[in-house]
């Protein structure tokens, strides 16, 4: 074995003996395991199961590219003109099955009290999720909160402010 061989044995075996005791240091060694496992206090792979779903942040560029999808007033149903914002939306959303979850934000004008205006969020916000659940996007993938009027778009008191404030918007979770 020449020299360089030999060298570059040694630093693998010390390099895994270094590993190897620093992971009996972190468990407390063999003696403490069976109480620490016993009391729930340490990890162990029988904690592990198949069910665990690791969440992995949305796609920022994806979100940027999402539309806004606006409402009449004192209604919750898409639009016709919306309908093909949604379909492109939903095609955005497939196309990164790993981007995580969406949050569609349900939002109101001004008019109305806080608490009819928080409802009538939520069920734009259902609204659309139902509809892209019905082009194909699983329903865990998307989770609706309601803003009602506290998120104007645009400030102002009168039709030219409202109309950009009655809105179903997309972020990440």
């Amino acid at each position: 074995m020449d020299r360089r061989s030999l060298l570059s044995m040694t630093t693998v075996v010390a390099a895994t003996a270094a590993m190897a005791a620093m992971g009996c240091a972190s468990s407390g060694g063999d003696s403490d395991m069976d109480d620490q496992s016993s009391t729930g206090s340490e990890f162990t792979e029988e904690t592990v199961t198949d069910e665990v779903v690791v969440e992995e942040p949305v796609d920022r560029d994806l979100l940027a590219s999402l539309q806004t999808v606006y409402f009449d007033f004192d209604r919750f149903n898409i639009r016709p003109d919306a309908r093909p914002v949604l379909q492109s939306n939903a095609n955005l959303i497939q196309q990164a099955p790993g981007a995580g979850t969406v949050v569609v934000e349900g939002n109101c004008d001004e008019r109305g009290s806080e608490e009819y205006n928080l409802a009538l969020g939520e069920k734009r916000a259902e609204s659309v999720k139902s509809y892209l659940v019905d082009l194909g996007i699983p329903g865990q993938r998307l989770y609706t909160v309601s803003f009602g009027e506290s998120k104007p778009a645009v400030m102002g008191h009168d039709e030219t402010a409202w109309r950009y404030n009655r809105r179903v918007d997309f972020a990440s979770r």
